[in-house]
């Protein structure tokens, strides 16, 4: 018996001491490239030639370390902190605007409806001078926003310059607790389909969704839900299961999160009795619907739920936790990847594995694995986003489009328009007349709207490669002749491409009346997506078609 306690012991003792190993080694390693960075960071300090500021110096080395792991993992000092909490709740403290910068200025580019900005009457291209008796020129968008937020309930001064008027306006406002909504349009598209605009996941997103879903079942007597997630990158996974709550059965599984250590292998079902598991929808989504847009718009999928009709999402099946670091600033990591209820992980880009850029990669068309719907066994895949049922890619805008765009001459012309008309037409009756895009098009006379074509980015190549290779002067006169015809005058485009601007153009004078609901309701009717969604809810064989797999939506 003696012997065999001694055994055990001796087993003991030398697990213990392979595991001491293990741990010492991981230590030490740990333990030994700290003190390397340690002493390298207090010698660059001490040594180099210039003055350095070893906090930005600190963060820089932080940063480019978790950069080095994926883009969603990332250090929160505590002067950031605030602006964390706002992607995670939609709420801060400020006066409530969006701002731009055009040149040396800074420019309201929307009050958001309600709020300080909004009720104190300052306007879409009004150009901020002062704030709080400091001057804004030559100032970042990011210095005046840290500078409009602040408590709520505490009080500024804004100096503004209107265009069109001579005098300088100052106004004081009130700060107040500004909470962006989630939903920040739902209604009727007609008698029998409802629309509901999901735009983040904050914590208030799937309360939101069900009061308006609610609202539209049993106030407007809506047969048919199109639910849209485009443009929405994502946020709390809680929202996303909650929202998938109102489709499904109370304990249906949603999501299960994996990750290296047990702590956040988790599987989450629904906990809530739903709002109607019957209703046909359809859900939008295009590449920029990520992450709990993801989750939600994936699981419907594998539930045999909805249809989705768009563009690919972008593909980002990882979780993110917080964690407490000293300082009060805080770690952003990613912890887990998320599986959908068919089992498959959507994410795209494999960080572990990168190219000689440094540039995560791809997961390769080899390695796409496939998988059964819950219900009707569709076959959907992993990784790569969510392939829509029905797809509907986004046309880009063109060259012309673009410019006016980026160089704020829309913007411009709306503000002008704005000033000189006290109303306009409701949003979805709203539109430019020949003569008055006519007038825009006359605004534009003595303001830059050149661009390059990517036509004339390759002959522009075509010469110089000629030149170099001593070709050139052999074809310079076939060459003069080639860039006469193709090199046009972009004024042309403005005719060209009439509809694409008008509607833009229209857009944003309708935003100046009635915001960003004003946007949004202005856009339904144009859209092909929505119409499409329409189509397919509105014709029930269709519809069961593509879940059941007898119909292919593409």
């Amino acid at each position: 018996m003696k012997k065999i306690k001694l055994f055990i012991s001796a087993a003991a003792i030398g697990v213990a001491g392979f595991l001491s190993v293990g741990f010492a080694d991981s230590y030490f390693e740990l333990s030994k490239n700290l003190d390397i960075f340690a002493t390298l960071y207090k010698e660059v300090n001490t040594y180099y030639v210039d003055e350095t500021k070893p906090g930005e110096l600190m963060k820089t080395g932080i940063d480019a370390m978790l950069k080095s792991l994926d883009p969603y993992t990332n250090f929160i000092p505590e002067s950031q902190i605030e602006d964390f909490k706002f992607m995670t709740t939609g709420q801060y403290g400020g006066i409530g605007a969006l701002i731009h910068k055009e040149g040396e200025h800074v420019v309201i580019s929307e009050p958001y409806e309600g709020f300080p900005a909004y009720t104190s009457g300052l306007m879409a291209g009004d150009i901020l001078l002062e704030v709080d008796g400091k001057k804004v020129e030559g100032k970042s968008t990011s210095d005046i926003s840290e500078a409009l937020k602040g408590q709520p309930n505490t009080s500024l001064k804004v100096v503004i310059r209107r265009p069109g008027t001579k005098e300088n306006i100052e106004k004081e406002l009130v700060r107040k607790e500004i909470k962006i909504d989630d939903v920040p349009y739902a209604g009727m598209l007609n008698e029998k389909v409802g629309y509901i605009r999901l735009t983040s996941f904050t914590q208030t997103a799937g309360q939101q969704f069900i009061g308006a879903l609610t609202k539209l079942k049993e106030e407007d007597s809506a047969q048919a839900i199109i639910f849209d997630l485009r443009g929405n990158g994502g946020g709390l996974l809680n929202q996303s299961i909650n929202i998938v709550n109102a489709f499904v059965p109370k304990g249906t599984i949603v999501v299960q999160t994996k990750g290296k250590i047990s702590e956040w292998d988790a599987t989450y079902a629904t906990l809530n009795n739903p709002i109607d598991t019957e209703m046909p929808v359809v859900v939008l989504v295009d590449d920029r619907s990520a992450s709990a847009s993801e989750i939600v718009s994936g699981a419907l999928q594998d539930l045999d739920r909805a249809v989705i009709i768009g563009d690919r999402t972008f593909g980002k099946g990882l979780v993110q936790q917080t964690r407490r670091l000293s300082y009060n600033a805080q770690l952003k990591v990613t912890v887990a990847k998320y599986y959908i209820p068919s089992g498959r992980c959507i994410q795209k880009l494999n960080y572990s594995d990168r190219d000689e850029d440094g540039d995560a990669i791809a997961v390769a068309d080899s390695l796409i694995v496939p998988f059964k719907t819950l219900v009707n066994k569709r076959t959907v895949y992993d990784g790569k986003g969510i392939n829509p049922d029905i797809k509907i890619e986004e046309k880009d805008i063109s060259n012309i489009t673009a410019v006016l765009v980026r160089n704020f001459h829309i913007f411009d012309y709306a503000t002008q328009y704005r000033l000189s008309h006290n109303s306009i037409a409701e949003a979805d009756q709203f539109f430019l007349s020949d003569d008055e895009y006519n007038s825009f098009v006359n605004s534009l006379k003595d303001k830059d709207i050149n661009y390059e074509t990517e036509t004339e980015k390759q002959l522009r190549k075509l010469k110089e490669t000629a030149k170099k290779e001593k070709y050139f002067k052999y074809a310079d006169k076939e060459y003069a002749e080639l860039e006469a015809i193709l090199v046009l005058d972009k004024s042309d485009d403005l005719m060209k491409f009439k509809d694409e601007i008008k509607e833009i153009l229209e857009n944003e004078i309708i935003s100046r009346y009635y915001y960003q609901k004003g946007r949004i309701i202005s856009s339904l009717s144009k859209d092909p997506s929505i119409s499409k969604a329409i189509e397919v809810l509105e014709n029930k064989e269709t519809y069961t078609g593509i879940l059941n797999g007898s119909i292919s939506g593409n």
